[in-house]
């Protein structure tokens, strides 16, 4: 079977690769993919809570006796990993972050109030035994990180309200990444004939926000705990569908779990929950990103990774051993900067250095022979940009940061000159 585009950029780009020793779908994480990764979760996380999520954290295992737990793999059949423990208690591990924010939500005390209460977690992982078919790459795996994030609603006009609320922020998220919800993926809608007769006008209101026509596919019956579900489902390279960010208006789950509230009457009632991440797993970004580059390179564009993204945005190329103190200066003011800079040192030709630059995808290549020493002003080589242009150390600086303005940093997490990292097969 030939492997999807981005399998080969992952590999080629030092990001990802499969693990033999593992089970299928289970990758490991290059020291670019874990900065990669960790910055959109981050970013994620930043964004669920200004919206208003109450981050927790959950166990990765369940009893699958667990009354709530078995009705529940009744209404969602999912392929989990079991686990047998020493007194043959039958455990499963989560494929998703449902189970324990539902558990965690009965034993609170709520009232109206308190609603909508946004429980929000990242897993690391989350795990699903997809057929060894299905697995392809970032694409689809068994063990994924998902941002999820439940919202406790009074009723179904509040439900709506928030659906609403929380498309936004899927939308503004994965457009800050890179993905155009627009222009990169489809929306599909989905729902019971019940739901679409009582609220035509909040689905015209739902579509028309995602500014192009939106498939629609009616239920006769409900089949599953939910009466509406969304999702963006990004088209790749090869004409596939891969689901991103979804929501669901979940009318089950709160009678399963037994969790309640206390209404405005002093009735206890059990809340509506929506199931929202708004990207969908963090290793399906990253494929999306790749998938997108995959196809700059096949019209014959140059690609690049999202500049906040990248794990080196400036590379520093000595001329000859006497630059290499200057060089090392510079880095130093740049990661003040925090901006991500490297040095290439090894014993190659500055032609060689700027063409390793290239393959690399860095935005920004600089050049330090002892014109710049002097100077201070530096030739900056940028990606995709046929002319070079003069700025100070200063000025980069400030370039850089103005276009990761509001995107989460980290620093490099590998040794700044390029003599010292490890050679990663590719």
């Amino acid at each position: 079977m030939t492997n999807p585009p981005h399998v080969k950029l992952m590999k080629r780009m030092g990001i990802a690769d499969y693990e033999p020793a593992s089970d299928a779908g289970n990758l490991r994480y290059y020291p670019k993919g874990r900065l990669m990764k960790s910055l959109i979760e981050q970013f994620v996380s930043s964004r669920v809570m200004e919206y208003g999520g109450i981050e927790v954290e959950t166990p990765i295992m369940y009893d699958s006796k667990h009354p709530s737990l078995e009705s529940y793999f009744h209404r969602f059949p999912a392929r989990q990993y079991n686990v047998t423990t020493d007194n043959n208690k039958q455990l499963f591990l989560r494929f998703a972050a449902c189970f324990g924010q539902f558990l965690m939500a009965k034993d609170m005390q709520l009232t109206y109030k308190h609603l909508p209460l946004r429980l929000y977690e990242l897993t690391r992982y989350s795990f699903r035994r997809e057929k060894s078919g299905e697995l392809a790459g970032l694409r689809r795996l068994r063990a994924f990180s998902m941002p999820d994030c439940h919202a406790l609603c009074a009723d179904m006009e509040q439900a709506k309200e928030e659906l609403l609320l929380r498309l936004e922020l899927s939308t503004s998220v994965i457009s800050a990444i890179g993905i155009s919800p627009t222009s990169d993926a489809e929306m599909t809608i989905r729902c019971t004939e019940e739901f679409y007769n009582e609220n035509l006008p909040f689905l015209t209101k739902l579509a028309s926000k995602f500014g192009r026509t939106a498939l629609i596919e009616i239920w006769k019956d409900r089949y599953f705990y939910f009466t509406l579900k969304w999702e963006f489902n990004y088209v790749d390279s090869s004409g596939k569908a891969s689901a991103l960010s979804t929501d669901q208006i979940d009318v089950e789950n709160g009678s399963r779990y037994h969790i309640e509230f206390v209404d405005k009457d002093g009735r206890k009632r059990n809340p509506i929950i929506l199931h929202n991440s708004p990207t969908g797993a963090v290793e399906r970004v990253m494929f999306a990103l790749l998938d997108k580059c995959a196809k700059a390179l096949k019209s014959g564009v140059k690609p690049s990774l999202p500049l906040w993204l990248a794990h080196t945005q400036v590379r520093l190329i000595p001329v000859g051993e006497d630059h290499i103190d200057h060089c090392s200066k510079i880095y130093e003011l740049l990661s003040a900067r925090k901006v991500r800079a490297d040095i290439d040192d090894r014993n190659e030709s500055v032609a060689n250095k700027i063409r390793q630059s290239e393959i690399e995808w860095i935005s920004y290549t600089i050049v330090i022979g002892d014109n710049e020493m002097k100077s201070g002003i530096f030739t900056l080589r940028e990606r995709n940009q046929s002319k070079q242009r003069q700025l100070t150390l200063e000025q980069v600086g400030d370039e850089i940061n103005s276009l990761t303005t509001g995107k989460p940093y980290l620093p490099l997490n590998l040794p700044a000159f390029l003599s010292k990292r490890p050679q990663i097969p590719i």
